[in-house]
């Protein structure tokens, strides 16, 4: 498998990193976890495309994770010229969302079946809504979902995916629990979002100081990893967003509280198990 970080930037706008994102290849099967602003852009520069996906894996519907959901579906169906069904599998209130954004993109929708005579039909999408403990298989990978933190968003999921003998656990927002313990246990990489605290406890601003009750931090996320024996540990969605010349102290935060591989970087970094 390689697992590409597609997005590893946050709600706050940033020139060099899309939203939350991250990209399996496993086999001949592209499968994207949650789908921020951006994201399209990044999927063609990680050698993928909306129309390559067998499946969309949403962790919860904070904007900043589902903003260019809308974008991957109208692509995916103008690259399939309207034959293909996309597979979007999420918590409950995906169907919902999904559905809004198709009656938003009603007048495109519209246009495109008018211009092109082989759209016969709006974007073929197949929702599934999902419960923790749940499991499923997109092409050749097994995945299986567990519950996550991240109140008041409610609910929230993350995933585990097996293929070939390897795992990932790609893990949305949320602070440690039970699910995330579960979701990373003896994983090949655990992908998780993190804030670093210690700065973010320094910005005088309301907004930002009610982060630190809802993500892991670096020494949080490092002590999960350590605790259920991850083999790596890959950042994503970092508040505030580092810079390369910064990398090396988020790494020796992590390295206090956990012995395994560190990785950090920006778009499309990506690691293969």
């Amino acid at each position: 498998m390689e697992i590409i970080l597609t997005g590893t930037g946050s709600p706050l706008p940033d020139a060099n990193r899309a939203g939350p994102s991250t990209l399996v290849k496993a086999g001949d099967a592209h499968i994207l976890t949650d789908a921020g602003r951006g994201v399209v852009m990044r999927m063609a520069g990680a050698g993928s495309l909306p129309g390559l996906l067998a499946g969309v894996l949403i962790t919860h519907l904070h904007s900043d994770h589902i903003c260019g959901l809308n974008d991957v579906i109208t692509t995916h169906w103008v690259m399939s010229q309207g034959k293909a069904t996309l597979p979007i599998y999420g918590p409950v209130g995906t169907a919902e969302f999904v559905d809004r954004q198709l009656n938003a993109l009603e007048p495109d929708i519209g246009y495109r079946i008018e211009h092109h005579e082989v759209l016969l039909g709006p974007p073929k999408v197949r929702v599934t809504e999902l419960v923790p403990g749940d499991s499923f298989i997109v092409g050749d990978v097994e995945i299986s979902t567990e519950a996550t933190e991240h109140a008041p968003v409610r609910p929230t999921i993350g995933f585990r995916l097996e293929h070939g003998g390897s795992t990932a656990a790609l893990v949305g927002d949320t602070v440690p629990c039970e699910g995330v313990d579960e979701l990373a246990r003896s994983a090949d990489v655990y992908v998780q979002t993190v804030i670093r605290r210690d700065l973010v406890e320094l910005i005088p601003n309301p907004m930002m100081q009610d982060i630190l009750d809802y993500h892991s931090g670096v020494v949080e996320a490092a002590q999960t990893a350590e605790r259920v024996g991850a083999k790596r540990l890959a950042f994503t969605h970092m508040v505030p967003a580092p810079t390369p010349e910064t990398y090396p102290e988020w790494i020796a935060l992590a390295a206090e509280h956990y012995s395994g591989e560190v990785i950090i970087g920006g778009d499309l970094t990506t690691v293969t198990v």
